[in-house]
């Protein structure tokens, strides 16, 4: 199962308390990738934005002259005319809406192709695990893989503004003409609605960020409810209403707050729209009492109700965009905070080159916690892992060493104390290049949703058209006849949740493995990585049966030779021909030598080993007696934990 441990301080309360870049730094950053994407883009839609956005103040000023004309019996031809050319503009201003709407969704596309390149490669830039195992730090990823979509939003919000003020102003303009008082009071009101605006999208925004947390639960008790590995469970146990009601629970809580916030909204901006009637129905009744005074003319009357209207829809289409850009620039601050976040793992200014393993690797005086938080993990490590020699680390569950393998590959650095490769602190040293020379099988191994070769090409996905080297890795790891026997070998496809409607139905598209078999498969990518200067091996074969475990340390036996190796495991049997075996306890070395001194020192090695060995006896001694032949009973001190020697029953 993987461990997972929640590192990092206290979570901010509020979006603009969690230390992402300003308001402007956002925009910025957000301006810089959509012209660095589609500049031509932007300019033609900032074109057509423009276009659209005059076509109303013309379309009321060409509807005013033609009602004047009528009224003033001008002539058919200019009549017509007029008419065409509002059927012109209003032509032009669907084919512009169109065009509008494609270049929309191009730029869309693009940006957030591009948004999510950049989000990915800074993740991929966090060479180690804190960051990941950081709740803060997963709550703005989730934000900022929604803000992927932010910079198209940003350029349709600053466009739709430059939009509404072109109109605004047009239409302002004309009115003024008209009757300035009227204007004053159409844009007056205009300054609560967008104070409003804009606390409600702050509003909006804190929300969002405070229900982090609890979207995070109910995502994970919803995978839970669609995992095939927890299916088994759920089911055999009954536990789905159990897990079902705490995901919906988790939702509710969610809904409660969205609710709130919609209601404040649905309050506040019904009230703005009570004002704005309430102000355009006392000009209208103005308006038609000047016309009747004879003060207005009709195409007054028309023009100051398209201007009003109009100077009140941009006023909305204004604050709905500042709103909108508002609310984006705020979750895009999560996405270019995770593109500024600092290393989890200081990076040498200088990178001292590391050589190929001669001496050794040593932990001296290693110290290790999480965080200032959590307990000491490590206290004060000395071990020494030989050049060319194998070191067994065992101990209970806890004792530290998972985390020792993590200090090994570097994803934390300890908390005091060094790591030594050949006399070189790994600090000092390029992470990419320790990576390089390092081959493990991991106790948590992914299993891949891909093919059975990609599978194992991924420990060394560089080689991943070579099959003869596939194969001999999947040979070594006791795979190679397993895969040959898969429909479509060493490309089945080894999950059934990638195929496509085409494919439903044939068995030979998505095949599951035992666990067994994915263990085996696990231990071919690590034998991708041959030739590596240090192996690490943890658990290498654990879910495996008796026969299979003894045959996969019988081959890591042979694999090992002269190769420097660190194998941890809980089976005492299998670690007992390893040159030194460690024993990790709360954190420390308490003791360390090869497998017979240690037996003899009658200390907890020893202890644990009696414990097991005793446990293989009296499971032998329970079984039937087959024969007259001597009975087989599990021996400690034969080789690997599935070891037997024969003892005379009679």
């Amino acid at each position: 199962m993987t461990e997972v441990r929640f590192v990092g301080g206290s979570r901010p309360e509020t979006a603009s308390d969690a230390g992402g870049p300003g308001m402007l730094r956002a925009a910025g950053a957000a301006a810089r990738l959509v012209w660095r994407t589609v500049p031509g883009g932007v300019l033609g839609y900032a074109g057509c934005a423009l276009s659209a956005g005059a076509a109303p103040v013309a379309i009321a000023w060409v509807t005013k002259l033609v009602l004047d004309d009528l009224t003033a019996g001008a002539a058919l031809s200019t009549l017509l005319g007029l008419a065409a050319v509002l059927a012109g503009t209003s032509i032009a201003i669907a084919a512009l809406t169109q065009f509008e709407q494609y270049l929309r969704g191009e730029i869309g596309r693009t940006v957030s192709l591009a948004a999510a390149d950049d989000l990915y490669r800074a993740v991929e830039r966090l060479r180690g695990l804190k960051r990941l195992e950081d709740p803060v730090f997963l709550d703005r990823l989730r934000l900022a893989q929604q803000a992927t979509i932010g910079p198209a939003e940003l350029v349709d919000g600053v466009l739709s503004t430059a939009r509404g003020l072109v109109t605004g102003l047009g239409l302002v303009v004309s009115l003024t003409v008209i009757s300035p008082m009227m204007t004053a009071v159409v844009l007056v009101t205009g300054i609560p609605m967008l104070i409003t605006e804009l606390r409600l999208s702050r509003q909006r925004a804190a929300m969002t960020w405070s229900i982090g947390p609890t979207e995070r639960r109910e995502i994970f008790y919803r995978g839970l409810l669609e995992s095939t590995e927890a299916a088994k469970e759920i089911r055999l146990f009954g536990i789905g209403p159990f897990v079902r009601g705490r995901m919906l629970a988790e939702r509710r809580t969610a809904d409660a707050q969205k609710r709130r916030v919609d209601r404040r909204e649905a309050v506040a901006q019904g009230g703005l729209a009570l004002v704005s009637t309430a102000v355009a129905g006392a000009g209208l009744a103005w308006a038609v009492a000047a016309a009747h005074q004879k003060v207005l003319t009709i195409g007054d009357v028309s023009m100051f109700i398209a201007a009003v209207a109009g100077v009140q829809a941009a006023i909305a289409t204004l604050l709905t965009a500042i709103t909108q850009t508002h609310q984006q620039l705020l979750l895009f601050g999560h996405f270019a905070a995770v593109l500024e976040v600092e290393p989890d793992l200081p990076a040498p200014p200088d990178p001292v080159a590391l050589p190929p393993l001669r001496r050794g690797i040593e932990l001296r005086d290693v110290w290790f916690r999480y965080s200032d938080q959590h307990p000491w993990v490590l206290r004060g490590v000395n071990l020494v892992i030989p050049h060319g020699r194998a070191l067994a680390l065992v101990g209970l569950n806890g004792a530290g060493k998972s985390t020792l393998v993590k200090l090994l590959c570097r994803f934390y650095d300890p908390t005091r104390g060094t790591i030594l490769w050949d006399g070189i602190d790994l600090r000092d040293a390029d992470v990419s290049t320790l990576r390089q020379r390092t081959a493990a099988v991991f106790q948590d191994y992914v299993e891949y949703d891909l093919t059975a070769g990609e599978n194992i090409a991924i420990g060394d996905i560089g080689r991943l058209a070579d099959r003869e080297a596939l194969r001999a890795a999947a040979r070594r790891a006791g795979v190679h006849e397993v895969v040959e026997r898969l429909p479509r070998g060493y490309d089945t496809l080894l999950t059934r949740m990638l195929f496509d409607e085409n494919d439903d139905g044939d068995p030979s598209v998505g095949v599951r493995l035992s666990g067994g078999q994915w263990q085996r498969l696990a231990l071919a990518r690590a034998f991708m990585r041959d030739r590596r200067d240090l192996m690490i091996l943890d658990e290498p074969s654990a879910g495996l049966d008796a026969e299979a475990e003894h045959e996969v340390h019988s081959q890591l036996r042979e694999h090992r030779i002269g190769v420097t190796t660190l194998l941890i495991s809980h089976r005492l049997g299998s670690v007992r021909d390893a040159d030194t075996i460690a024993v990790l306890r709360g954190g420390v070395v308490v003791e360390q030598g090869p497998h017979r001194e240690l037996i003899a020192a009658a200390g907890v090695y020893a202890r644990l080993f009696r414990l097991q060995s005793t446990g293989y006896q009296a499971e032998a001694a329970e079984e039937p007696e087959v024969g007259s032949g001597p009975e087989l009973v599990r021996s400690p001190e034969a080789s690997g934990a599935a070891g037997f020697v024969a003892t005379d029953s009679r």
